[in-house]
């Protein structure tokens, strides 16, 4: 058994590794230690997120998908998350989420009890993982559709101007550029999506 961390945040404005200690303590409480990290900044409402894929590439049956939250995971439409939970099922990874107690007991090596018993952890930890996603996806449509009336009275108002530039990021980014760093390099050491150090660089 293999514990794979993701993590994930929307924007590359957020810091995707914020949870990163935390699900560290957590292996290590249960007397484990994660094998492998899998980090981006990518919107949960989609299924294109490269580093979830290859995070499900790298496992074997058995192996644990350890998250900090369900919707660290999934923000997706119902027809998205049946095909994920569709993946997971048919490779064998255990989802893991510290928001979610009936998750926990898949970290323990030794996992005993009786058939029946973990048959109905299973059960109600599926059906709970389900019920947190959909509310996860729920959050995601109200905070889209705040938004979408907020930038439309905004522009009634003739006040909105769009999504501000980060300076701070932008100026480390071309720092970077400017000293030899490659794309992918940049992107690394100032933490932020690589298609960001390539707007910024399309720029100058």
């Amino acid at each position: 058994m293999f514990v794979r961390a993701y993590l994930r945040a929307s924007t590359d404005t957020q810091d995707a590794t914020r949870a990163k200690e935390q699900l560290k303590e957590f292996a290590a409480a249960n007397g484990q230690r994660i094998a492998s990290w899998y980090i981006e900044n990518e919107s949960g409402s989609t299924l294109q997120r490269p580093e979830l894929f290859r995070l499900l590439d790298d496992c074997e049956a058995g192996d644990i998908l350890l998250i900090e939250q369900v919707d660290r995971l999934s923000r997706l439409n119902d027809a998205d998350w049946k095909k994920l939970r569709a993946i997971l099922d048919t490779k064998g990874v255990l989802v893991v989420a510290l928001d979610l107690p009936t998750s926990h007991a898949a970290m323990q090596s030794s996992r005993n009890g009786d058939d029946f018993t973990g048959r109905m952890l299973a059960a109600i930890n599926s059906m709970l993982m389900d019920m947190l996603a959909a509310v996860a996806r729920k959050d995601y449509d109200d905070r889209r559709r705040r938004q979408a009336q907020g930038i439309k009275k905004g522009r009634e108002a003739g006040a909105y101007a769009g999504r501000p530039v980060d300076e701070k990021l932008h100026k480390r980014i071309k720092e970077c550029l400017a000293a030899g760093m490659s794309l992918r390099k940049t992107a690394t050491t100032v933490g932020c999506a690589l298609s960001t150090v390539q707007r910024v660089a399309s720029k100058d």
